[in-house]
């Protein structure tokens, strides 16, 4: 696997421990609680043991993203391969005050076309909630379509797909 991927303004790259103040601060947004759950992250040390779960799971990758002047850390893109999808999902999250500036198109999209080439993936997806209307916009500007809608675990997801 590639160590790290570049845009004009973001370097993308695997999630590490030290990335551990981030992640606390990133699963606690109400964005991330809304839309993704309540994970239970209070200090940084859960944060260390939720980013050494995912490095762990050889079905989980999450990529920092970081803005390339300041290095500062601003969002992630995962690939996981869920029991309950066919194909793996790519998914993304960011800090509110990195939205709506072109960001998280600018790193979901190349992390898609990195994912797709090296793995020869032929189908992605990706899973959001109804009312995830900012997630559903871009996954739509990604190139990805709707293409069924699930349940798991009680909760109703839309599932996209690349045409």
């Amino acid at each position: 696997m590639q160590s790290s991927l570049k845009t004009e303004r973001l370097l993308i790259e695997p999630l590490t421990l030290s990335d551990n103040n981030f992640i606390l601060e990133l699963l606690n947004t109400e964005g991330w609680i809304k839309f993704i759950g309540q994970r239970n992250i209070n200090s940084t040390a859960d944060a260390t043991a939720y980013i050494q779960k995912i490095i762990d799971n050889t079905n989980t990758t999450y990529w920092a993203v970081k803005l390339k002047g300041t290095q500062t850390t601003i969002g992630v893109v995962t690939l996981i391969k869920r029991d309950y999808l066919e194909h793996h999902d790519i998914d993304f999250a960011f800090l509110s005050q990195f939205a709506n500036k072109g960001y998280a198109y600018e790193a979901a999209s190349a992390f898609l076309k990195y994912v797709m080439s090296s793995f020869k993936f032929s189908t992605i997806l990706a899973t959001t909630v109804p009312e995830n209307s900012s997630s559903i916009k871009l996954l739509k500007k990604l190139g990805l379509e709707f293409a069924k809608e699930i349940e798991t675990d009680g909760e109703v997801l839309w599932v996209y797909s690349n045409p």
